[in-house]
């Protein structure tokens, strides 16, 4: 899809941002670029849509040099989401989004439509968000905001420079999801630029690891993490990162349900991860076990650090070869008593939510329930001694 040949970037005082690069992106996937500061990913990224001039090599996009286009009209058939995100804050949201499609000539009814597709796409209902201004969002919002306009005119190419990084950690989090589903839906060629390297094996389908200007290793999760090129590329993958996570004592209508004490965030993991990046995010997360969710968060399995390790040779099975059923759920709304009284009848560690359709919603965890109990007495409430028998 995007190719570089012997590309380089040299500036006037003889610096070389870019030393001789070679690589190709692939179509429908998401490349993420990462290195500490100065190894050039966001030069490599912005060398794509001609933000920045190289002074040696080529780099085609659908086997068309991009040095022949006129570069007004390739930057409108690229997406591209910064760090800042740039809202124009004087126009609507649905103005900020339609933004490219008008330059495109698109006629307005057609921009309406998608504004309100790409609105209800990232769960910002149109009626809501349609007229409100950047200042009226909070900054996830902004941020989806950002990604759907860059989706705006349909574009086969999507640039992000480090989108999320100036998010709180939960928001951070959740957008990163929304990237992932995103993607498995509309199956975009993505280039992403982060230092992170968290971020990187949850999102990517290729990493490509810079330094000073060169690519030390390019290659899926999976094999970065077994096979790290050098010394480099092992301290780079090590680094730590900046992200962390008696009913009858109390009326019916009162009593606390499964959606009051579960966990909304615990760690999941679609199907098509490998078992080197289950094992990373179970390390990550501090957790023994992944739930294992498809794109529209139905609960598929789980998988135990027991699995993956049985299977941990096979480098080419997933996270789907090796989760097993989940054997046990309680519906949203669930009286928390009922609930506590399965996990101890069944002996389970945890107990997962799910709503309608099996769409996974949160998970119940001893954790949960002792931070929930440790609550009711911080506030001078006997109710936490209807549970306490059920859980021990």
């Amino acid at each position: 899809m995007i190719v570089f040949t012997g590309v380089k970037k040299q500036y006037d005082d003889g610096f070389q941002a870019i030393k001789n690069i070679d690589l190709e992106i692939k179509e429908g996937e998401i490349t993420v670029l990462i290195g500490p500061s100065g190894c050039g990913k966001t030069t490599t990224m912005k060398l794509i849509n001609r933000l920045i001039q190289p002074t040696g090599g080529s780099i085609r996009i659908q086997g068309r040099d991009i040095a022949s286009l006129n570069p007004v009209e390739l930057r409108r058939q690229i997406g591209y989401v910064i760090q800042n995100i740039g809202l124009f804050p004087h126009m609507t949201i649905a103005k900020n989004v339609g933004v490219v499609p008008r330059l495109l000539k698109w006629d307005k009814d057609k921009v309406e439509r998608r504004v309100d597709e790409l609105l209800g796409l990232v769960g910002l209902d149109p009626d809501t968000y349609r007229n409100r201004y950047p200042s009226e969002l909070s900054g996830g919002q902004q941020q989806r905001i950002g990604v759907i306009r860059a989706l705006a005119a349909d574009p086969d190419v999507i640039l992000m420079d480090e989108p999320f990084s100036a998010l709180d950690p939960i928001s951070r989090e959740q957008l990163q999801d929304e990237l992932v589903r995103l993607q498995q839906e509309l199956r975009k060629t993505i280039v992403f630029v982060t230092h992170d390297m968290d971020e990187a094996l949850k999102i990517a389908d290729t990493i490509v690891l810079m330094k000073d200007g060169e690519i030390v290793q390019a290659d899926r999760p999976e094999r970065i993490l077994r096979y790290p090129a050098n010394d480099f590329v092992k301290s780079f993958i090590g680094k730590k990162r900046l992200q962390s996570a008696g009913t009858e004592l109390v009326a019916p209508e009162l009593a606390p349900s499964v959606d009051d004490v579960m966990v909304e965030q615990p760690a999941t993991a679609f199907p098509s991860r490998g078992l080197a990046e289950a094992v990373k995010l179970m390390e990550r997360r501090r957790v023994d076990t992944l739930l294992i969710v498809d794109k529209n968060r139905k609960l598929q399995g789980t998988v135990s650090i027991y699995n993956v390790l049985d299977q941990y040779a096979e480098e080419n099975k997933t996270v789907a070869d090796v989760m097993r059923p989940v054997e046990h759920t309680v519906p949203s709304g669930t009286s928390l008593a009922i609930a506590l009284q399965l996990m101890s009848a069944k002996q389970l560690s945890n107990l997962a939510v799910v709503g309608e359709d099996n769409r996974f919603v949160g998970l119940i965890t001893r954790g949960s329930v002792v931070r929930h109990m440790a609550d009711l007495y911080a506030s001078g409430s006997n109710g936490g001694d209807a549970y306490a028998s059920v859980i021990v």
